[in-house]
């Protein structure tokens, strides 16, 4: 097993996740299976109790664990389905010491960070490591293990320790350490020293650099270039500049030019591996796929989408949505521009404490193509949601609700046309006369952390529903495959009546009794559906769902419906549970 750790300096946030998912791109094309890693050093078992405004999305895998985002990186470049013991944290690791402690299994020691800690976090990488997490079923060759947050943190030095540790156990030519630094221009000059501090205090703390990734908004000059390399003692070839560039999908370009495929080849010595025929010509065909996919057309025409939701102060709270549109778009050949609205500006109380806010608000919803409203907690906003919902139906304006999006558009319809008036949600109001909207009978409401219902779940296509454009999407299949978060679904006391007006409920669960997809017939695309689509969307395979949408939104719906029934038999339909198109 070969590994590829990628660590930080200077200041988090700089792309980590990004280079880690390129690096492991790149090695992918090579002829190598893949899979990744990522140490989150803070206490919490899972991101599945963090809120997005501080942490961004969760990202839910397809076993159902709640993750880092950037496991959601490493699926979209990777097109793997990894689990939930791919992100190790502090509170996992100690859990899982604790535990053993409990048992037992160290009776008559003192368990301390040193070994115990650190043998445990080079125990985890080694087993999970080996888990296979590609269509191919095998185990994989090589590990991207990324360790989040800047060496030098308080909370992620039992990590440094057991990684400087692991270096050793698994040999020379076994690890290569990319280490990512971030290099500021202030006043047009180019400043190395923060670079260096990192990487002495990277060296101090026992890691090994063999690759230095310098983020930075521009090129850097190659005198720049030069000096971080004789300050930090490593050769020029060893140092990347990774700037800002048009879109995240051209890094892998980027680091290829630069020659990171050629020395992660020297440092794991890849050329000793074994690699099947089939496999070297799978990576060279990715390669080109990915190369005519992501490489920007000029002029292409916009596609204007407006996204109303509660967390916009923090784009990244909605990420693999924003990346699920992206994909989406590129495969229509349109440019993604995305307008973010906050669902509290467009409601009656701003109008009059900011009527500014509010016209802005509503003008860049009028002027949108298309709408999207997607997940999210608590009632705050959902008001501003309701009357999109209730824009987008009326005016005919292509509709995505997600999750909480598709409970909005029922709460809509319940509101104005069966005329409950006060229809809500028993998240908002528990008390309410019309909860449209109800807690899961099967969930807890004492126990926050894992409760939900999670992971992927089948949502089966109902008798009658052939006319749906979702289903068409889904290659006309029975049924399709998604991931789900939720407390809350639909009330089936209130389906018949919501059918009744037009709202159609053309997917719902193995009982018949938990409504999963809503669907207005006459419309150019009106959907919701209670599943997260966006966490199996992939740059080479966009999401059905987001497809169908961003497509009705450019006016070629019917042409790529008609595409997929052409090739519905012509391989696994993407998310699907029989045969269809895979894109």
């Amino acid at each position: 097993m070969k590994y590829v750790l990628v660590s930080g300096g200077v200041i988090s946030g700089v792309g980590k996740g990004i280079i880690a998912s390129s690096s492991g791109l790149l090695l992918k094309t090579f002829g190598l299976k893949v899979t990744a890693i990522k140490i989150d050093p803070y206490l919490n078992v899972d991101a599945g109790t963090l809120g997005p405004l501080e942490h961004g999305e969760c990202f839910v895998l397809k076993d159902g664990g709640e993750s880092d985002l950037d496991l959601g990186n490493y699926e979209r470049y990777l097109n793997l389905n990894l689990t939930n013991e791919n992100n190790i944290t502090t509170g996992k690791i100690y859990k899982a010491v604790i535990e053993r402690e409990r048992k037992g299994d160290y009776i008559g020691r003192t368990v301390q960070v040193v070994p115990h800690i650190t043998n445990a976090i080079q125990d985890w990488i080694q087993r999970v490591a080996k888990i296979p997490v590609d269509d191919s079923g095998e185990e994989p060759d090589v590990c991207i293990i990324e360790l989040g947050g800047t060496v030098g943190d308080i909370e992620s030095m039992p990590f440094v320790e057991a990684l400087t540790q692991f270096r050793y156990k698994v040999g020379k030519g076994n690890l290569v350490n990319i280490h990512v630094s971030y290099v500021p221009i202030i006043h047009g000059e180019e400043k190395t020293k923060p670079t260096q501090h990192a990487i002495r205090q990277m060296r101090s703390a026992g890691l090994i650099p063999d690759l230095i990734a310098c983020r930075c908004e521009r090129a850097l000059d190659e005198d720049t270039t030069q000096k971080i390399a004789r300050s930090c003692q490593v050769e020029f070839k060893q140092v990347l500049t990774v700037r800002d560039i048009e879109t995240i999908y051209q890094v892998p370009l980027l680091l290829e030019d630069q020659g990171l495929l050629e020395r992660l080849r020297e440092g794991l010595m890849l050329d000793e591996l074994s690699l099947s025929s089939t496999m070297v010509s799978k990576g060279k065909s990715l390669w080109q796929l990915w190369k005519k996919t992501v490489v920007s057309k000029p002029y292409l025409e916009p596609v204007n989408i407006a996204l109303v939701g509660k967390y916009i102060a923090l784009p990244d709270s909605y990420l693999s949505v924003i990346k699920a549109l992206e994909h989406s778009a590129m495969r229509c050949g349109r440019k993604l521009n995305l307008a973010w609205i906050d669902a509290e500006h467009l409601e009656d109380a701003t109008l009059q404490s900011d009527p500014t806010t509010y016209h802005k608000a509503w003008s860049q919803l009028t002027i949108a193509s298309g709408c999207i409203c997607p997940g999210g907690f608590g009632g705050r906003g959902v008001p501003g949601m309701v009357k999109a919902a209730k824009w987008a139906r009326e005016c005919k304006i292509p509709y995505l609700g997600i999750c909480l999006g598709m409970q909005v558009a029922v709460i809509e319809a319940a509101q104005n046309l069966c005329g409950f008036k006060n229809a809500t949600s028993e998240e908002f109001d528990a008390q309410a006369e019309h909860r449209v909207i109800i807690f899961m009978p099967e969930g807890s409401k004492e126990i926050m952390g894992g409760t939900m219902r999670l992971g992927t779940k089948t949502t089966y296509f109902q008798q009658g529903s052939e006319w749906s454009k979702l289903r068409a999407l889904y290659g006309d299949a029975d049924g399709m495959e998604e991931r789900h978060r939720h407390r809350y679904e639909v009330n089936p006391d209130y389906v018949e009546g919501l059918e009744k007006v037009g709202l159609n409920f053309i997917g719902k669960d193995e009982t018949g009794k938990r409504m999963e997809v809503v669907e207005l017939k006459d419309h150019p695309f009106f959907v919701g559906v209670q599943a997260h689509p966006e966490f199996t969307s992939r740059v080479l395979a966009p999401s059905p769902t987001y497809l169908g949408f961003v497509a009705a939104t450019t006016g070629c719906l019917d042409e790529v419906i008609q595409e997929i029934r052409q090739q519905r038999h012509t391989g696994k339909l993407a998310n699907g549970v029989d045969e269809g198109v895979h894109f």
